[in-house]
């Protein structure tokens, strides 16, 4: 249940229509936006006469929640929820782009893609430490050694940090080395691991899983966020179809979607949405013109003997020409991108 309190409600008024819903036995989570504060009211009551709250002073509207996330709807939060990652905000007017290999293989991998793609203008390098892969005997990541050459790299090149986390033991040891943890797409609902890192506080990054609506998504983020953790990323990256000619079928039209039921950031993964290097830099545009607030891309310095994915990650120059693309479409739209900056020598 959602109760919104008029644009002049006073401090006293607020606390009072808490009392009263903590008395009813109701948890109260209180958002304050630019005109109106907000209380969510979590429990469930379906016979709950909503008319007892309704004419309590200061309150402008009460009304039911019908979808079965309440913190990640739209109805929870009407304002668009704005993420601060050490100075780059995350789903304000601003499209974000996070760049960097599949792995981390080495630290002249790292620095030399690195400064590459902060030279372009991404504010963010992606690297996977520990690999969720298809096969056991396929690379499986440099652990926490990776984690520590991924954030040289990144505090070289003033970039923050996103990487992988795959289990509840690995959260203490990737929160030491990023800025955003990342739920990978085969992890979405795994539920134990949903439920700690929703106990932490730094920004999460949950992957669309392969197969998973738009509200099995949501309630993965729901599960985030009922913990107390806010601060959640949507990352559209593909959903696996019947077609064959693309790793997997990238979803673009969930962004739209996305954002008329929720008011968290929408990220968009080209490089695994296609699988095919060249097929990155047009779904990129797509991605930007359809609103994402930012993109996910895959880049190496010689993809040809990457370790993991070399087939989708992008060579400097197309980087370079992506964001070039990118960065008209965003302005185009009412929308900018980090401006290049010079990288030290």
């Amino acid at each position: 249940m959602v109760v919104v309190m008029h644009a002049g409600a006073s401090e006293a008024q607020i606390q009072g229509v808490i009392q009263h819903l903590n008395e009813f036995g109701f948890d109260v989570h209180r958002s304050s936006g630019v005109q109106q504060t907000v209380l969510g009211a979590i429990g469930v009551k379906p016979d709950f006469d909503v008319r007892h709250i309704k004419l309590i002073d200061g309150v402008a509207n009460v009304y039911r929640i019908t979808e079965p996330y309440k913190f990640a709807s739209r109805d929870w939060k009407q304002d668009n929820t704005i993420i601060d990652v050490r100075g780059v905000a995350i789903g304000g007017d601003e499209v974000v782009v996070m760049a960097g290999p599949c792995s981390v293989e080495s630290e002249e991998q790292m620095d030399t893609a690195a400064a590459c793609v902060a030279a372009q203008g991404a504010t963010f390098l992606r690297g996977g430490a520990f690999k969720p892969r298809s096969s056991p005997y396929s690379f499986q990541g440099l652990g926490e050694d990776g984690l520590r050459i991924m954030r040289k790299a990144a505090d070289r090149y003033s970039l923050r940090v996103i990487s992988e986390v795959m289990e509840v033991a690995q959260i203490p040891v990737v929160y030491d080395h990023v800025d955003i943890f990342q739920i990978g797409a085969r992890n979405m609902q795994n539920y134990s691991l949903l439920r700690q890192i929703g106990k932490t506080d730094k920004p999460v990054f949950l992957k669309r899983g392969l197969s998973a609506t738009i509200q099995e998504w949501l309630m993965s983020a729901e599960y985030i966020m009922a913990q107390g953790n806010q601060y959640v990323i949507l990352c559209e990256r593909g959903i696996r179809t019947f077609e064959t000619s693309t790793r997997n079928t990238l979803d673009l039209s969930a962004v739209p979607v996305v954002k008329s039921k929720s008011h968290l950031p929408v990220i968009v993964d080209p490089s695994h949405g296609t699988g095919l290097r060249d097929k990155v830099i047009p779904m990129a545009r797509a991605a930007v013109a359809a609103g994402a607030d930012g993109l996910m891309v895959e880049v190496h310095p010689d993809p040809n003997s990457a370790k993991s994915d070399g087939p989708q990650s992008l060579y400097f120059d197309q980087f370079e020409d992506m964001m070039r693309q990118i960065r008209m479409i965003a302005l185009a739209i009412g929308r900018a991108i980090h401006a290049p900056q010079q990288v030290p020598v």
